[in-house]
């Protein structure tokens, strides 16, 4: 067996198609502000790759460079007025931040029914009782990628490599709302092997390379890396290359679906972040509370 492959790409571009669409019917434009403090490399391409799609789609940006050593309260500060602006209707904070600053605290002072990402508490907590109204922007991806494959997932397997807040946490959420049944593995599981080849549906969210192998997952199972890996290698021209945390040349032998790194969950993950920047637009636009 080949896997066939979950082209997040393709995926993508019809989410896209279709917000589009939708946005070049609107007067008023959505209008996205980006906050990005100090300059991680990483960060400064994934706000790179936002802005770009913004501007595709027709939604404005507003970005805001600042420097690594700024005061959490100045960072506060510029949040409130955000938030009280009332031609911003999304506002996303580029994480990691700078050690110095509580990513909570930042996290906690985003207006609710503009944060896009979806991370706060509040909404957080509507996704944990089922109803969201902000889905965070990579467990969505996957999910989204998972109904790709147009294979029922009702009383399937899953089984997530990860706990963190951002992703397997919620996607946990999101999967239980598909009725399916649910193993959350992470740092202190014993013997992941065991569970892992349980999986009808595997999602890997750990940042360790190739950790998952071929005689690791069950045949003909669905599997989702969410993992970026930076490779450091001379031979390549860039001096690096990219991979996940499943060994794909392998595993992809014996799955029946999976996404590649990259050109997998990244490009989703940022088409329903527009998505959600649509929908905060809208929420505001028609003044309705979260």
């Amino acid at each position: 067996m080949t896997a066939k492959i979950i082209d997040g790409k393709k995926i993508a571009e019809g989410i896209k198609e279709k917000l589009k669409f939708q946005i070049e019917g609107l007067t008023i434009k959505p209008c996205l502000a980006v906050i990005l403090v100090g300059n991680n490399p990483a960060s400064n391409v994934y706000v790179n790759m936002k802005e770009i799609e913004c501007t595709k789609l027709g939604i404005i940006l507003k970005k805001y460079c600042l420097k690594e050593n700024l005061l959490e309260e100045k960072l506060l500060n510029l949040i409130k007025a955000l938030n009280n602006d009332v031609h911003v209707h999304g506002i996303l904070v580029q994480l990691p931040l700078p050690s110095h600053i509580d990513e909570f605290n930042i996290i906690e002072a985003i207006e609710p029914k503009k944060d896009v990402d979806g991370f706060h508490a509040i909404n957080m907590g509507c996704l944990f009782i089922g109803t969201p109204k902000f889905e965070p922007c990579t467990p969505k991806a996957i999910i989204e990628m998972i109904n790709s494959t147009n294979i029922t997932i009702e009383g399937k397997h899953a089984v997530i490599v990860g706990r963190s807040k951002i992703v397997g946490n919620p996607v946990a959420q999101l999967l239980l709302q598909h009725n399916t049944t649910v193993t959350i593995c992470h740092s202190k599981t014993h013997d992941l092997k065991e569970y892992t080849k349980q999986a009808d549906i595997l999602v890997v969210a750990v940042g360790i390379p190739h950790l998952i192998k071929e005689d690791m997952i069950k045949e003909g199972a669905i599997v989702i890396d969410v993992g970026v890996n930076r490779i450091e290698d001379i031979t390549y021209k860039k001096g690096y290359y990219l991979c996940g945390d499943v060994d794909f040349e392998k595993v992809i032998n014996k799955a029946s679906y999976i996404s590649p790194v990259p050109g997998g969950v990244g490009p989703v993950t940022i088409a329903m972040l527009m998505s959600n920047t649509l929908k905060a637009y809208h929420l505001i636009e028609n003044g309705k509370a979260i």
